[in-house]
């Protein structure tokens, strides 16, 4: 039986992981924004739907690149909780 700290720090550190592993993405989609936004302040195109493809793109890209960073994280986070799970 769990008791309410060990509770209190599995969510914690499925926060943390869930941070770690959507942070790399999030990051390179709002910096794909900030830029395509400020190329249509600069040109004065207004067409809303412009910044998808730039940033799926970018994101697509940074998946390919931070995909065994994130593997490894979600890994160790598995491990750590079967790990819990069975000395529990």
């Amino acid at each position: 039986m769990m008791t309410g700290p060990e509770v209190l720090d599995v969510a914690r550190d499925a926060i943390v992981t869930l941070l770690l592993v959507a942070a790399p993405l999030m990051l390179v989609g709002l910096i794909v924004g900030v830029a395509v936004s400020l190329l249509q302040a600069l040109t004065q195109i207004q067409e809303s739907t412009l910044v998808f493809v730039p940033k799926i793109l970018a994101i697509f890209l940074a998946l390919l690149i931070v995909l065994p960073f994130m593997a490894d994280v979600l890994h160790s986070n598995f491990m750590r909780i079967t790990e819990h799970i069975i000395n529990g």
